[in-house]
């Protein structure tokens, strides 16, 4: 059956009809003026559902959100110049994280173009360093060539944002459209000479370790990951927030090597002899500041994007392949060896560093409530803050696809984030973990959440600062503090204002009762906890600690 047709539309209409060939559901925006006719062309329909924001960021951090748990590309649409800059966190955080994101931007008319017309913006050029691809459409007819592509530059290769520049009188051209069918996302293989080499390399290691990143959730690959490390018991490490490709109680998982990674972790990777690096960048956070591998260890580095191979290190062996697809070919490979005395040396570090009592916090306090008492299958969302280094510590994560975090360490991004995860899973708890200092930033989407009627679980660490760089200035300038301190804010009012639920806990069993009633409760509840600013600032770190550093 061919799937190409043809219709006679407005660009508009084109704009949505493409949308509707690739499976979209959910399309975030804060309405514009400049792209009237795809909202009109939306409104006629019963496929798609439009989420309008109240912030552009927290608008694509929701697209964002939505599209890492449910494997499908997000869709932002935003106004012109001044919506597209509010949005442009978000398409940051998607291109550091490889997240499939289609954004539509309004723009000028065409006639307009290179006058500085009313907010008129050059996409290209502004965009050029944080999307895969931008394209601005000025012939109506052209909407389905350039529009599908987007669809399947955002998906293929290593993912991302694309961005599609919709002039506001082109939408309302009518042309006969030409649609072709959905985006297929390629799966390459390693090729036999590849399998042969690792096997080879595999075969002569002494202490190998596996460092996995998000091209493993991007690939579907988290079974044969499974497979792969249960065959031959080697040690498994999560790239920075990327420790949700398995449960986390698993024999073959040893830690998180995130911002904080502890010195035992680190130590075991740098004994390794060969590093077998999955679906990851080997980013900043990841490699310790680009410290991590030694130029002794043999690296074997699978990715789908060729662009990512030798980026920060080159490796032994290169192979340009879907994560599922390798893994599954180096599983099959007749190697009669196992690790398992180097694996359990990995996983005794781990388990004492997970299973000891931790500090005397409130950080700890409810980080372990939340690991008690929230359902196997919750998924956590992460925003920025010194508070994650007490979750990355004390929450075991208990099954995959239940976290999700920015890699680019982006403010504001934990709330939206729930609520777009939400959308994409209506049946299972949502919860978002965040300090004050970023909350603040999109707690106005409190109210789209309810309008959407998407409850979700707001857990705001309120300690009156920007905690993460308070630590960093008692680190560097001891005691000269500047510029962190934050005012005394109510979040549970101001959620009761917007409609949420609000709850406050100033100690352990205080959160227990609120969680308890946030899990009852059928509605969007922010539990504001009380965190002293003394003396915490990091687990197991105090400010005076910090102060010793240098």
């Amino acid at each position: 059956m061919n799937a190409r047709y043809q219709k006679t539309m407005t660009g508009g209409e084109a704009v949505v009809e493409c949308m509707r060939i690739e499976g979209v559901e959910r399309v975030f925006t804060v309405p514009g003026e400049s792209f009237l006719a795809v909202l009109d062309a939306l409104e006629h329909q019963a496929s798609i559902r439009l989420l309008s924001n109240r912030h552009e960021g927290g608008a694509g951090f929701m697209a964002e959100g939505y599209a890492k748990v449910s494997g499908k590309p997000g869709v932002l649409m935003a106004t012109r110049g001044v919506g597209a800059a509010n949005a442009s966190i978000a398409i940051h955080t998607a291109y550091q994280d490889s997240t499939p994101l289609v954004v539509f931007l309004g723009q000028v008319k065409r006639g307009f173009r290179g006058r500085e017309g009313f907010q008129e913006v050059d996409f290209a050029r502004n965009f050029n360093e944080m999307v895969k691809w931008t394209t601005e459409i000025s012939d109506a007819e052209r909407v389905p060539e350039l529009v599908q592509k987007a669809f399947r530059v955002a998906q293929s290769g290593r993912p991302g944002p694309v961005l599609v520049s919709l002039p506001e009188d082109m939408l309302r051209d009518e042309a006969l459209m030409t649609f072709g069918p959905a985006a297929h996302k390629a799966r390459p293989v390693p090729s036999s000479v590849e399998a042969a080499q690792f096997q080879a390399l595999l075969e002569r290691a002494e202490r190998p370790v596996v460092i996995a990143g998000g091209g493993v959730l991007l690939a579907g690959a988290e079974k044969a990951l499974l497979d792969f490390a249960e065959k031959f018991d080697i040690p498994v490490i999560a790239g920075f927030r990327r420790q949700d490709f398995m449960d986390n109680h698993h024999p073959a998982y040893v830690g998180h090597m995130g911002l904080g990674a502890p010195r035992s972790l680190v130590n075991h990777f740098q004994e390794a002899d060969l590093v077998i690096a999955l679906g990851t960048r080997l980013s900043e956070a990841t490699s310790q500041d680009y410290t991590l591998l030694n130029w002794d260890q043999a690296l074997v580095h699978v990715d789908i994007d060729p662009n990512t191979l030798g980026k920060v290190y080159p490796p032994d062996l290169g192979i340009v392949a879907d994560l599922k697809m390798a893994l599954q070919t180096f599983t099959e490979k007749p190697i009669h060896r196992k690790w398992t005395e180097w694996l359990q040396t990995c996983k005794q570090s781990f388990d004492h560093l997970v299973e000891k009592p931790g500090d005397d916090s409130i950080y700890s306090a409810v980080v372990e409530s939340l690991y008690e008492r929230l359902p196997a299958d919750a998924l956590l969302t992460n925003d920025a803050g010194n508070y994650a280094t007490w979750v990355n510590a004390r929450f075991r994560l208990k099954r995959p696809h239940s976290f999700i975090g920015p890699t680019n360490g982006a403010m504001g991004y934990g709330l939206p984030a729930a609520i777009g995860a939400k959308n994409a899973v209506p049946d299972r708890l949502v919860v978002a973990l965040c300090g004050d200092g970023g909350v603040l930033m999109t707690f106005q989407e409190i109210e789209t959440s309810i309008r959407a009627e998407c409850p979700v679980i707001c857990v705001v660490f309120n300690n009156n600062m920007y905690g993460t760089i308070r630590m960093h200035q008692e680190m560097h300038y001891p005691e000269k503090v500047i510029g962190t301190d934050l005012g005394s804010i109510d979040f549970a009012k101001l959620a009761e204002a917007m409609g949420a639920t609000g709850l406050h806990a100033e100690d352990t069993e205080e959160f227990r009762t609120a969680l308890e009633a946030a899990l009852q409760s059928r509605q969007t509840t922010v539990i504001d906890v009380k965190c002293d600013e003394e003396p915490y600032v990091a687990y197991q770190k105090t400010i005076a600690d910090m102060r010793e550093v240098f």
